[in-house]
């Protein structure tokens, strides 16, 4: 029982900091006109990154570790595949960008200035990413409701 609760807890946690990371990092990125501004792209796409994993992992667990209602009744969840199909197009988007930060950090680390002119196009997908991780919200609260199930299921 307290794995479970402490468990959900990390889950939910990381839906707010994930969300607040994602805002920093579109925010930092619309102004990462010169290599200077990279710092604060860099800490928030950091946090992103760590909270991104926190969920993932925290996920995992809950569905396919015991922890829950199990893994049997998430696969036959229909927002439980709404769920995981926003994390994947929030993933293919993080493709891009993760790439292109990974070029500028090793840039910045050589002294190099980093090409910083797709920076408002990655800022745009993280944007994207914000709406899409909202909408993973509305999808676990409606599957924690019974929301989507046939009458009797819950």
């Amino acid at each position: 029982m307290l794995v479970r609760w402490l468990l959900a807890a990390l889950h939910l946690l990381a839906y707010g900091f994930a969300l607040a990371s994602i805002l920093r990092r579109t925010w930092a990125l619309r102004r990462a006109a010169v290599p200077a501004a990279l710092r604060s792209v860099f800490r928030a796409d950091t946090r992103w990154g760590i909270s991104a994993l926190v969920l993932i992992v925290t996920g995992l667990m809950r569905a396919f570790g015991g922890y829950e209602k199990g893994a049997d009744y998430y696969l036959h969840e229909p927002l439980f595949h709404v769920k995981m199909t926003l994390l994947v197009v929030i993933l293919i988007l993080e493709v891009p960008s993760m790439l292109a930060l990974l070029r500028w950090r090793a840039a910045v680390r050589n002294g190099v200035p980093p090409d910083l002119s797709k920076a408002r196009s990655y800022a745009r997908y993280s944007v994207i990413q914000t709406v899409l991780l909202v909408l993973m919200v509305f999808a676990a609260t409606g599957m924690a409701r019974g929301v989507g199930l046939p009458a009797g299921v819950v």
